[in-house]
């Protein structure tokens, strides 16, 4: 049983023009608006890989209702938890050069009664779902939730048996790793700011997973962009770094998200470290060239599934 736990969802808007123009007038020439923030990207990667997941978020206003219906079209069930205020957008702008800019909302700020209503949502899935619940929390928090949210949310499903995946940054970072996710997905700069040291290289970046395991995490991978992922599997002696081929990306948008989908699809239908591996390396690089971020194609992260190359690290 896969749940996406979404705290700061989002409608994802991907606009595409010939050049950005800042202080300029700028037309653009193709605009795509979907359901969006990260847990709801890795739900639909999940649908797509042949999973059901679930997916929880806050939801507020006519943004809220529209971010349902997006998911509701893509066969995605889904626990809404109403909020107040409505449902942040985020901004993707590409270039014909391939250049992406982001502009993120905060996200609107919710109330200590909503969070409470939020934590009884996931609890009421997690004894529901017990051992058999993989919960993965995604994304930053908005505006007023404490920090310590994903922290307790972790507690909760292992309360019942269950395991958390975890992809966030900062202090909910920090304090979430005092919980002992079962998995966690930093990029390099998220895992620098936590650990406090520069990760140039593979051998910094397997430094910095074996701090944080001994913080509390399980398992940790830390992506390195074009470089590659770096990842110590549970009660594994050894430490991976996995390259996919270089591909004509539209977009990396989503592509961690993409990656943390094809890690918990993996766990959930029990696969090797190698296989595991592959699959995660090959999910983010198929999302590079989907439409939008979370909706790639299937027999794309096949093919490229083929194509990874794995080595062991030496720390």
């Amino acid at each position: 049983m896969l749940v996406c736990i979404s705290v700061n969802p989002a409608i994802d808007k991907r606009i595409c023009l010939a050049r950005l123009a800042p202080g300029h007038v700028n037309r653009a020439s193709e605009v795509r608006a979907a359901a969006g923030g990260k847990a709801a990207h890795v739900a639909m990667v999940l649908h797509r890989l042949g999973a059901e997941p679930l997916w929880i978020g806050f939801a507020g206003g006519a943004s809220g209702q529209e971010l349902l219906a997006g998911l509701g079209e893509l066969n995605i069930p889904t626990v809404p938890v109403p909020m107040k205020n409505a449902t942040r957008s985020n901004l993707e702008i590409i270039d014909e050069q391939g250049v992406v800019t982001e502009i993120l909302e905060p996200g609107a700020a919710v109330s200590l009664e909503e969070c409470q209503t939020f934590q009884s949502a996931c609890d009421a899935v997690f004894k529901k779902g017990k051992d058999v619940v993989t919960a993965i929390l995604s994304g930053s928090l908005p505006p007023a939730v404490p920090p310590e949210f994903y922290a307790s949310l972790i507690e909760r499903v292992h309360d019942c048996g269950g395991k958390a995946f975890l992809d966030t940054s900062g202090e909910p970072l920090k304090k979430a790793l005092k919980a002992s996710p079962d998995f966690v997905k930093p990029n390099r700069e998220e895992a620098e700011w936590l650990t406090g040291k520069p990760i140039q290289d593979t051998k910094a970046a397997a430094a910095a997973i074996t701090q944080m395991i001994s913080e509390g995490a399980k398992s940790v991978a830390i992506s390195l962009g074009p470089d590659g992922l770096v990842w110590k599997p549970l009660k594994s002696d050894f430490i991976y770094h996995a390259r996919a081929s270089r591909v004509p990306a539209r977009s990396a948008v989503g592509s961690g998200d993409a990656t943390v989908a094809g890690f918990a699809f993996a766990a959930e239908k029990r696969l090797g470290a190698d296989d595991s591996l592959k699959l995660a390396v090959a999910c983010g690089a198929a999302n590079c060239l989907a439409d939008l971020p979370g909706q790639l194609s299937a027999s794309e992260v096949q093919r490229m599934r083929e194509l990874v190359n794995i080595e062991t690290v030496i720390p």
